[in-house]
């Protein structure tokens, strides 16, 4: 626990906290709490606060919005951590909230990661929120039906704050670029495409695209005339997510793997075999070769041949269960069967589409009508309104909406028609032609 210091401005402090909002006209996104004339900003100016809970995923505001209470409110400000606040603590603060609630000094308390404190800890506030004696503001990344006593949470407004749009992030760097609270006092070269990129792979986390882009200006290095240049190297090595390969051979391993892949796909079993005896040969791990099979199966076979992936399943195992050298035939049985199948890569096309949606719309809410709602609150806030029953159809189909509105219409899977696929493309037309005519 520590009493309010809001504002401190130490020279070490993480770009992130320095650039922090002071109030609600630096405060960039949740236009719908604190927009002109909105619940939550009206609260906020009138100093008239309630027990709350924000609830939201990182860095979109809710310890700021509690520290700006803190700044406007007239009365005292605590913060408590679930970490280090223990009950005998937390009543000890309660017993001095009564006494100064008896000399007209409100408390407000603000918990940071409430859904970390246990039910003991939760209890504890219960009675002081009950009477009014405190003012409770909880902050929260997970789903408060779930973690907040339902006792506590029935005397709380729940406010659910949504992730920043990448124009809101926008905005946050461009303030850090100019604000001598960030680097305004330095020459820095960064185009606005640069900081775009910044904000896109922050999903939606001011936090995290502040503290990216304090990694990147400090690794930039500073030209003769004392600008700092940011490279479009220096940010692609500051975001990049880089996997690390399993080599065992060098380069020729992954020739080799290649070739057998390669030749399977092109429906060519004696290439295949050769390939596969040229790894088993040279000792490679008949495991590895097992689980690339597995890939191949649904990559370039997929639903053409449902079995396919059957059978790669089946001959990792049997590697394992056998080992060297008699599981050989195991995987040869496995490549020529392979090589032989029908061929279709929708599946993976279909996924390759999907991630590329997937990675550009990755602050996209998932729409209501399909979320789970096991809980009043989640009802309350419409989860689950107007979903449709599928088995209670007689075609065992709607024409309810599951994409986000963003991607509405978008088609990924796209049927071939070689072998059992031809079946299933016949279907998936039946289906939509159903879904266009209702």
């Amino acid at each position: 626990m520590r009493q309010q210091s809001l504002f401190d401005n130490e020279a070490n402090e993480p770009l992130a906290s320095r650039m922090r909002p002071r109030n609600l006209t630096e405060f960039v996104g949740q236009t719908h709490l604190i927009g002109e004339g909105k619940l939550l900003r009206k609260m906020i100016e009138s100093d008239n606060i309630s027990s709350m809970i924000f609830w939201g995923p990182p860095g979109v505001g809710k310890t700021t919005l509690a520290r700006i209470i803190a700044h406007k409110t007239k009365s005292e400000f605590i913060t408590f951590s679930a970490v280090t606040s223990g009950i005998k603590e937390i009543k000890k603060v309660m017993e001095d909230a009564e006494n100064s609630i008896r000399l007209g000094i409100r408390t407000i308390v603000f918990v940071d990661e409430i859904h970390r404190f246990n039910k003991a800890q939760q209890d504890a506030f219960l009675p002081f929120v009950e009477k009014g004696s405190i003012v409770l503001i909880g902050a929260t990344t997970e789903n408060p039906s779930f973690e907040i006593n339902n006792a506590l949470l029935s005397r709380c407004r729940v406010f659910v704050l949504k992730e920043l749009s990448s124009d809101d992030i926008l905005i946050l760097l461009k303030r850090a670029i100019t604000d001598e609270r960030g680097f305004g006092k330095e020459k820095i070269n960064i185009s606005e495409d640069d900081l775009k990129i910044i904000a896109d792979f922050a999903n939606g986390d001011a936090r995290s695209a502040l503290t990216t882009l304090d990694m990147i200006i400090t690794n930039a290095e500073e030209d003769n005339n004392g600008i700092i240049q940011v490279s479009k190297d220096i940010i692609e090595n500051s975001i990049s997510k880089k996997a690390l390969l399993y080599d065992k051979n060098g380069e020729e391993h992954y020739n080799i793997i290649s070739a057998l892949h390669k030749s399977m796909r092109n429906s060519d079993p004696d290439a295949a075999v050769y390939w596969l005896a040229r790894m088993l040969e040279a000792g490679e791990d008949p495991i590895y070769i097992a689980r690339r099979i597995t890939r191949f199966a649904s990559e370039d076979i997929g639903l053409a041949d449902t079995n396919a992936l059957n059978v790669a399943i089946s001959v990792y195992h049997a590697c394992h269960f056998i080992g060297m050298p008699e599981c050989n035939v195991h995987l040869a049985e496995a490549v020529i069967y392979m090589s032989l199948a029908p061929k279709s890569n929708a599946c993976d096309v279909a996924y390759r589409l999907a991630a590329s949606d997937a990675k550009n719309t990755l602050a996209e809410p998932v729409p209501l009508v399909i979320r789970n709602a096991p809980t009043k609150l989640m009802k309350d806030l419409n989860y689950g309104k107007g979903y449709q029953y599928a088995h209670d159809t007689k075609e065992k189909l709607t024409n309810m909406e599951c994409l986000p509105p963003s991607l509405k219409g978008r088609e990924y899977y796209k049927p071939g028609i070689s072998g059992n696929e031809a079946r299933f493309k016949q279907r998936l037309e039946k289906i939509k032609a159903w879904k266009q005519a209702h």
